[in-house]
């Protein structure tokens, strides 16, 4: 794979907190946990500070599935409940994300999700795009897979992973789902 290089004083720079509003995608498991339906509400009602352009249904798999591809439905589903409930459309705004893990470092999982973060961040819209991925990375690291250019135009914030003295990652859903 040829990744771009990313020097250390970009990287740095990216670490600044942004000013003003920030475009951003979520990427959720909606239905798997209650929380991500509140990140879901609170991102859209939260327009001053951010600029949501697109919601991404995560695969899940675990009791409240039957697999990562129907917890990935089941997330959908949930999210267009909610922006229905909010009086929001979904129309071009909502995608379908993955229906298996990540198997491997070389293959993506194509899914409408990965498809639209390439398309989007390699778009003609100026700063970053912020991709808040709550759930298991396999959109994200899809994308990146996919086009790795992207990784010169997206801040991935994920919810995932344990302090580095943690003795394991068996306790921690969102990085146990993926290989990566």
């Amino acid at each position: 794979m040829n990744y771009p290089r990313l020097t250390d004083e970009f990287r740095l720079e990216r670490l600044s907190p942004p000013s003003g509003r920030v475009r951003v995608v979520l990427d959720t498991d909606t239905y798997n946990e209650i929380d991500d339906q509140f990140a879901l509400v609170y991102s859209l009602l939260s327009s001053k500070e951010l600029e949501v352009e697109a919601v991404y249904a995560a695969p899940f798999y675990n009791d409240r599935s039957s697999g990562p591809g129907d917890g990935m439905q089941k997330s959908y589903d949930e999210i267009l409940k909610l922006l229905e409930l909010l009086g929001r459309s979904s129309d071009g705004f909502v995608y379908r994300g993955s229906t298996e893990f990540v198997h491997d470092i070389e293959t993506p999982c194509r899914s409408e999700a990965a498809l639209d973060l390439v398309d989007r961040a390699l778009g003609s819209k100026d700063g970053p795009l912020y991709v808040v991925a709550i759930a298991a990375i396999t959109d994200v690291v899809s994308a990146i897979l996919i086009e790795p250019k992207i990784l010169e135009k997206i801040i991935v914030v994920w919810l995932g992973g344990q302090p580095h003295h943690w003795p394991d990652t068996r306790s921690e859903f969102n990085l146990r789902q993926d290989l990566l």
